[in-house]
């Protein structure tokens, strides 16, 4: 649609040969096939909703290994329904996602920046109103360009 956002990258920048942990971006052509919302925070969007119990499974040798799981769960996991505002609003991208490779990294999200440009641990994130602004126009041809 023409627009361009200023963005912040992991904190290990751009990477052709993404890593389990090296806190880089994979480059390349990235599809953006699903969204989570927090209902209490952000206005209704076409997505699945972000519920108390949601969790990112980010044990690389577990079978859920880069997918959503629910609480309670054993392994290593990350919150989705946080504290702060950086999972409000999270574009999943298909990064190591369905078919998830261990030690590829886990999932690379598109989320709200902490602060501008402050690094990530390998997501892209954005200003929340920029943010907002993809989010409503994603369609299945939209595509993340990282280079």
């Amino acid at each position: 649609m023409g627009r361009r956002f200023p963005c912040a990258i992991g904190k290990g920048g751009i990477v052709a040969d993404k890593r389990e942990g090296d806190g880089g971006t994979p480059a390349g052509i990235h599809r953006l096939p699903a969204l989570l919302y927090r209902p209490d925070r952000v206005p209704a969007l076409p997505g699945r909703q972000i519920g108390p119990r949601d969790l990112w499974c980010d044990a690389g040798d577990h079978p859920a290994y880069n997918h959503l799981v629910r609480a309670p769960f054993a392994a290593s996991h990350e919150r989705m329904r946080r504290a702060d505002r950086l999972y409000d609003l999270v574009i999943l991208t298909d990064w190591n996602w369905p078919e998830a490779t261990p030690g590829k990294g886990s999932a690379i999200f598109v989320h709200r920046w902490r602060k501008p440009r402050h690094p990530t641990e390998g997501c892209v994130a954005f200003r929340a109103d920029h943010l907002r602004w993809i989010a409503e126009r994603i369609t299945p041809e939209t595509r993340l360009v990282i280079r």
